[in-house]
């Protein structure tokens, strides 16, 4: 049984490996008969499928994967950059900023966070400011840099609390505890992840009081449904009735009548 399970795996994985593989042929298939305006999500493409360099088991696997995602990333930005399409951009600076803190190459991964932020700044988007600090503070860890680590979570919290955003102060939490890990401070590890914790069970509970009043509405909405079709059906029976009622009543009334003209003939 042991061994069938463990051949499933290996056919599964196959296929999934397979599978992969045909969509990335199409894609560079498709490279061939697109403009180059259009190249840039292409290669973004190519290299997600590299992104996930952490699902391989080799080093020397790994490292190609990580390789191929650098490069097809910079095409993309290249033509991005081309085209001065930012968001398109910034997408490949966060890519670029992930392989390279992954192969401990702590000042280019830094440089590519700092334009990923510049460029949320610029566009005031305050959801990918907060994400480009918590990656920003997460590499200044990496390297001891703790006070301006600290620096930057404190500054992803704060704009998480001003927009109101507990999903991304969950993020933020996470943060803190990592850090002051890496601090050795586990008490205040350990009131980050109590407090992460709370975020999460608050936000699961939303969630579950939400889908609990939509389901109360429709079930309202059912009710009401079912109860116009049933004042419906007894109308219509009642108006099926009334005809027969009517004609019952006719007939009765000629019945007692009846006697009255017999005694009134003799």
């Amino acid at each position: 049984m042991k061994r069938l399970f463990t051949l499933l795996f290996i056919l599964t994985a196959a296929f999934k490996l397979s599978a992969h593989a045909s969509d990335l042929d199409s894609l560079k298939q498709k490279l061939q008969i697109t403009g180059d305006s259009l190249k840039g999500p292409i290669y973004t493409q190519i290299a997600a499928y590299y992104l996930t360099y952490d699902t391989v088991s080799t080093r020397r696997m790994k490292y190609y994967f990580q390789t191929e995602a650098l490069n097809y990333t910079m095409l993309a930005l290249h033509y991005y950059s081309t085209y001065n399409d930012t968001l398109g951009q910034r997408t490949s600076f966060n890519a670029l900023a992930k392989v390279y803190r992954s192969q401990r190459k702590f000042i280019q991964a830094k440089w590519f966070i700092l334009q990923s932020n510049t460029i949320s700044r610029q566009k005031k988007d305050t959801l990918n400011i907060i994400t480009s600090l918590i990656e920003l503070a997460a590499i200044k860890s990496d390297i001891k840099d703790y006070k301006l680590s600290m620096k930057d979570l404190n500054d992803a919290l704060n704009l998480s609390l001003k927009t109101h955003d507990p999903k991304k102060e969950s993020v933020v939490q996470v943060g803190y505890a990592e850090l002051y890990r890496k601090m050795n401070d586990f008490e205040k590890a350990a009131a980050a992840i109590k407090r992460h914790e709370f975020l999460d069970d608050s936000l699961n509970q939303v969630t579950v009081d939400s889908i609990a009043k939509v389901a109360a509405a429709d079930s309202i909405k059912i009710k009401k449904k079912d109860s116009v079709l049933a004042k419906k059906k007894v109308y219509t029976s009642n108006s099926r009735r009334r005809p027969m009622l009517r004609y019952a009543r006719h007939i009765t009334s000629l019945s007692f009548s009846s006697p009255q003209l017999l005694f009134s003939s003799l």
